[in-house]
């Protein structure tokens, strides 16, 4: 039985940027790897957006479409926002892919097999992997797929999940403008949870339309439709084509899934926690993990002390407690977020790169009695 010296779980977007990661980096051009991954990867299953500053420009060879300026639309603030320095950048899951398999296809140190992977033993001195077809030894496991339902029957933390359908149309005549992304609009009807369209306007004449909800329970198909639907009739789009559909669901929780780490298995991506809990983006900060990995690898051999808390952990804790609490505020408090702080400050406080005095700032413009209510009844609950 062959033993690798680094297997890879799962190759979506985190498993695919380690590996990618791993063979830039000469550091491993002796290393065995291996990838499992139960389908073939080559097509458009999603589409990936993520800001960043134009002096980042790692995937910038596969980026479909980027903006400078993106809206954000409510009740009682609607603007166009120029982001810069920072961009908004749209990848498409299947040039990612290609992008990265090409890669791999040029070295003769990785191995890929369509398997569906069941379960993970760290013995101490060895991983096994078991799939549905056989069992792989490996000195160090990075894995990505969720294979305990955990995060779902746990009552510490709550559960909300990002969900979506997504139309991409095309129109005879240009209709929208190519310059700005719709980041955020609530002005539909938020139906007691929060709701918003998400538009990335392609070209002239074509866009994609997100239906996008923050809430525990999903709808069923011909809901999020029809809320597209009425949303393209209002903006005056009456004849498309629909060229494609998209649909997903992202959890988003600060349930500790690092817990579940060890010396050699470590769990990645959204298996791993690296999906930001209150926004559901998880491609930025994927890229940011799998870069501090990297170096991670070439001077410590515990897994285990790779994820450690940080202080915006304990933010997206309070927002999620509020938001699970009372889901029909989103749409107040993403405005008020919006409206009382500029955006730029706003995109570097999610990636979780601004200091502790310009965060104090930017929570003393959220409402304060909300939030020292969910500070509360943490820590009662954390005496009982």
């Amino acid at each position: 039985m062959q033993k690798y010296d680094y297997i890879i779980t799962g190759t979506g977007a985190s498993g695919m940027m380690l590996v990618y990661r791993m063979l830039m980096d000469s550091f491993f051009k002796d290393k065995q790897l291996l990838l499992i991954e139960k389908e073939v990867k080559n097509q458009n299953d999603r589409t990936w957006c993520f800001w960043e500053k134009r002096t980042t420009v790692l995937w910038d060879a596969i980026v479909s479409k980027e903006w400078n300026h993106v809206f954000f639309g409510s009740e009682n603030f609607a603007e166009v926002i120029n982001i810069e320095p920072y961009q908004y950048k749209l990848i498409r899951s299947k040039d990612f892919y290609q992008f990265v398999l090409e890669h791999i296809r040029q070295k003769s140190n990785v191995t890929v097999v369509q398997e569906k992977v069941i379960g993970l033993i760290d013995e101490g001195a060895i991983v096994e992997v078991e799939t549905d077809q056989r069992i792989y030894l490996g000195d160090k496991v990075f894995n990505s797929v969720l294979l305990s339902p955990e995060y779902v029957t746990q009552q510490k933390y709550p559960l909300l999940n990002q969900h979506f359908i997504g139309w991409f149309i095309r129109t005879k005549t240009p209709i929208f403008d190519p310059k700005t992304a719709t980041f955020m609009d609530f002005e539909v009807k938020q139906k007691g949870s929060t709701r918003f369209m998400y538009v990335l306007p392609i070209s002239e004449t074509e866009a994609l339309f997100e239906y996008t909800l923050f809430s525990k329970n999903l709808l069923d198909t011909e809901e999020y439709e029809a809320e597209i639907v009425a949303y393209l009739d209002r903006k005056g789009v009456k004849e498309y084509e629909i060229t494609e559909k998209e649909k997903g669901c992202i959890p988003m929780t600060c349930y500790e899934f690092s817990k579940q780490n060890s010396k050699n298995i470590l769990h990645i991506g959204t298996a791993g926690g690296w999906t930001k809990p209150s926004t559901g983006y998880t491609f930025r900060n994927a890229s940011k993990k799998t870069e501090k990995l990297i170096e991670f690898l070439k001077r410590n051999d515990d897994l285990s002390k790779f994820e450690k808390r940080s202080r915006f952990w304990y933010y997206d804790l309070l927002f999620m407690d509020l938001l699970s609490k009372e889901n029909q505020y989103g749409a107040e408090l993403f405005s008020r977020l919006f409206r009382k702080n500029k955006t730029v400050d706003i995109l570097t406080f999610l990636d979780e790169e601004t200091t502790f005095v310009e965060e104090l700032k930017i929570m003393s413009t959220m409402p304060a009695g909300k939030f020292i209510s969910m500070i509360f009844k943490r820590l009662v609950a954390k005496i009982r």
